[in-house]
């Protein structure tokens, strides 16, 4: 049995015992869950007549690989129309940098490419790099670092 099916069968038992905490140990693997209220989400819709913000041309970008800083400006918050929403593909713990006082991989306003690294979720002591399915903005990052995550949680919106 993977651990994906372990973590399900975990929060199956945590959902027909009632528990809010759950922390299991099998030898050196350790699961530990904790059911959080769901938190509705809403966004804020620009005022009427509110001109987007300009942002740098391809052409006058520095031509280097990996995160292109955009005007903060840009980054509004609220997913855009047609923005992608980015994920979570598993239960784990969200991390924005690869290591404590390490840059964040992205920021709110920060251009990136397919295949670029987003952030790292942690499962069974198991790093997991999330990338970048489409090229875009981020305009949203949803769960502040070190916060656990469900499947299908949405991690990032990156705007066309």
């Amino acid at each position: 049995m993977n651990h994906d099916q372990v973590v399900e069968q975990l929060l199956e038992l945590m959902k027909e015992s009632d528990l809010d905490e759950l922390r299991v140990r099998f030898g050196e693997t350790a699961f530990e869950l904790v059911r959080r209220e769901a938190q509705p989400v809403t966004y804020a819709a620009p005022p009427p007549g509110a001109a987007p913000a300009p942002t740098a041309s391809a052409s006058s970008a520095p031509a280097q690989a990996g995160a292109q800083p955009v005007a903060p400006a840009a980054a509004t918050g609220a997913p855009s129309p047609g923005a992608h929403a980015v994920k979570a593909p598993l239960v784990g713990v969200f991390y924005r940098a690869s290591a404590p006082g390490s840059e964040p991989f992205v920021e709110e306003g920060t251009r990136v490419q397919p295949g670029q690294v987003l952030c790292i979720l942690e499962a069974m002591k198991m790093m997991n790099e999330i990338t970048a399915e489409v090229a875009g903005t981020v305009t949203k990052i949803g769960p502040q670092n070190g916060e656990l995550v469900k499947v299908d949680e949405v991690l990032f919106w990156i705007a066309p």
